[in-house]
């Protein structure tokens, strides 16, 4: 008889924590969230009038380049040599003309001008 006490008393237990974690699970509440996708258009730039400035004591190496890209922009960056080159911020200028400072830049290594801008 001590025995069945024993398993009834087990399977109380048991129960009663069934109960509490289905209690405690069914309290949980999560607020609404929302998700989404979407498109815009993305367009380039035209970049014009470029400058490029070199040193004035040593015209082997680049000061700066400078250039309009043709419409607004908050950002821009230029890369010059392909691949491994640093990437250089710039500051604007008047309209939207940039300047980017690229002080010590060997000219020889110059293989491309990159210049990624963006309106955000």
């Amino acid at each position: 008889m001590f025995r069945n006490f024993k398993i009834v008393f087990v399977l109380l237990i048991i129960a009663a924590v069934s109960v509490a974690a289905y209690a405690f699970a069914a309290a949980n509440t999560v607020p609404d969230t929302k998700a989404g996708d979407g498109s815009g258009t993305v367009s380039g730039y035209t970049v014009t009038s470029v400058v490029y400035t070199l040193n004035g004591t040593d015209p082997s190496t680049l000061d700066s380049v400078a250039f309009d890209v043709g419409a607004a922009a908050s950002q821009v960056k230029v890369q010059l040599v392909a691949t491994t080159g640093s990437w250089y911020d710039c500051t604007l200028g008047t309209g939207t003309t940039w300047s980017c400072t690229t002080t010590g830049l060997d000219v020889s290594t110059i293989d491309q001008l990159r210049v990624v801008a963006a309106s955000n």
